[in-house]
């Protein structure tokens, strides 16, 4: 998702998606600990979309 799909949500759905992206990265995390992913970009990915959900939370 790019900034401009945010634009149309509140807070509240900013930030629920928020706390689900947090989910994703942490299971991505132990995931990648026990065994290598074979995507571990997808790490990156999440963090991203934290960011951008952060950032336009704070805009608001």
């Amino acid at each position: 998702m790019k900034k401009i799909d945010y634009s149309g949500q509140t807070a509240e759905q900013l930030k629920e998606q928020m706390a689900g992206e947090k989910d994703r990265l942490q299971k991505l995390k132990f995931a990648h600990a026990i065994s290598p992913l074979q995507n571990p970009t997808r790490i990156k990915a999440s963090r991203r979309e934290i960011a951008r959900l952060m950032t336009e939370l704070n805009a608001r």
